[in-house]
């Protein structure tokens, strides 16, 4: 009987991983800490609907500068940050909207926050992916998981049986134990 709960709450969340990430970005009309997402024209009509903040690509040093001054960390097994190395910790290529995201995080929160996870091969493929800039990977500490029990909404679990959490904005914070997989749309 456990395992046929357990198979059905992975179907919903994966579903409803899906459904949210299938929805208009007026669903999802607020950031992480309240306030009102980004406005911008979409591509097809120049309309004034809400869309996902994902922002602009960035450098390395940009992300790094930007995340540096809200004191921000990152950290590596490899002590890199090539983005073609796995055991880097890389930011090249990350979405503006991402590294504002965590500085939300940083600011809402008031926990330190460690990024062992950006866009370095080696997670998982796929749109909204490390890879693509969507994606980051946070040090798990009591604050940073106090903050996000207590402020997001527990939605089920991943397919790998990770207990998911969404924010007010959309966003995913997946407990992979270890560390917490971020999703910023």
């Amino acid at each position: 009987m456990k395992s046929k709960l357990t198979y059905w709450a992975a179907l919903v969340a994966a579903l409803l991983l899906l459904v949210g990430s299938a929805l208009p970005a007026a669903a999802h009309p607020l950031r992480d800490d309240g306030k009102p997402a980004a406005t911008s024209p979409t591509a097809a009509g120049g309309s004034d609907q809400l869309q996902p903040d994902s922002g602009t690509k960035m450098s390395q040093s940009a992300a790094a500068a930007s995340l540096s001054s809200y004191g921000i960390t990152w950290s590596s097994s490899g002590g890199c940050t090539n983005r073609y190395n796995s055991t880097c910790t890389s930011f090249d290529q990350i979405n503006s909207g991402t590294v504002s995201s965590v500085e939300t995080l940083r600011r809402a929160s008031g926990c330190a926050i460690n990024i062992t996870g950006g866009t370095e091969t080696g997670h998982a493929s796929g749109t909204y992916s490390h890879w693509n800039g969507y994606k980051v990977d946070v040090t798990h500490s009591t604050c940073v998981t106090n903050y996000v029990h207590n402020n997001f909404s527990y939605i089920g679990l991943r397919g790998d049986g990770a207990p998911m959490y969404k924010s007010a904005a959309g966003n995913i914070y997946a407990d992979e134990g270890s560390h917490w997989d971020i999703l910023y749309y």
